[in-house]
């Protein structure tokens, strides 16, 4: 890798901003206005987000959008590596203390719904 990509490399475990509740309260206005029909939020646990990010080389988690069994939308969540990479496998100890790979952790199952008007004033369904 020459120094010129050293230098200007992503740093994925960076990406993202804490922002005001009033600039969220924005974005999620101005989309519930320009798209009234589509899904509102997912909501996903701590616990499969700690699990993903848990993996060996986990830099941050990306979200692709998907369509679940039933036609509904939903958000599938994949742990990303330093260099931005998807984690396809990861390294696991089996009982016999061989060391192997085996897929890595994706997650689904999100609820979904609501309005920005009830995730602003804390209505939750």
């Amino acid at each position: 890798m020459e120094q010129k990509e050293l230098l200007t490399q992503k740093n994925y475990a960076t990406v993202g901003e804490e922002i005001s509740h009033e600039l969220a309260a924005d974005f999620i206005k101005s989309y519930d206005q320009a798209y009234p029909n589509e899904t509102k939020w997912y909501c996903m646990g701590k616990n499969i987000l700690e699990q993903i990010l848990a993996q060996p080389g986990c830099a941050g988690i990306r979200f692709y959008n998907g369509i679940n069994e039933k036609g509904q939308k939903t958000l599938v969540y994949v742990g990303m590596d330093a260099s931005g990479n998807d984690i396809v496998k990861r390294v696991v100890v089996e009982e016999n203390g061989m060391i192997s790979t085996a897929p890595a952790i994706v997650a689904d199952r999100n609820p979904t719904g609501g309005s920005w008007f009830d995730w602003i004033f804390g209505v939750s369904k």
